[in-house]
């Protein structure tokens, strides 16, 4: 049976830039990700989104404009397990909202689209966030 994950690729617009949410973890190789976390139990994807999204990076539902017509799925091997991480975009209705880091994580930057995928580090984390570019270039319509 796989691991089960989700999160938001979480984004605010400043002028015409775009710039992307990672948070940089307290444990490990300290690698930069968007919020997410393991599906519990009864819970659905999108219960975990959000609840992973407002224990690591303190935002509510209330902060934040959820895409759901864009949705990715990872799919790679953690030690001898398979996992599954859904993501979707949300936007962060006031840019000036503060983030409110759980001790899961020690740091957070808003990037960039080169800048994030660069922070991502992992090839399959760069496409997801260069592919929510691509989508949100067109429908803000933004060069």
């Amino acid at each position: 049976m796989s691991l089960r994950a989700a999160g938001f690729l979480i984004f605010r617009q400043i002028s015409n830039q775009i710039e992307y949410l990672l948070l940089q973890t307290s444990y490990g190789g300290h690698h930069w990700t968007p919020p997410k976390g393991h599906v519990d139990a009864g819970e659905t994807c999108e219960e975990t989104a959000l609840r992973e999204t407002r224990e690591e990076a303190g935002l509510s539902a209330e902060h934040l404009s959820i895409d759901y017509g864009f949705k990715r799925t990872l799919n790679y091997n953690v030690g001898n397990k398979s996992k599954v991480v859904v993501y979707w975009l949300a936007e962060l209705k006031d840019p000036k909202t503060p983030i409110l880091l759980s001790d899961e994580h020690q740091d957070f930057k808003w990037l960039l689209v080169d800048q994030a995928c660069h922070y991502a580090e992992y090839p399959d984390q760069q496409q997801v966030i260069k592919e929510a570019d691509e989508y949100l270039k067109a429908r803000l319509n933004i060069v």
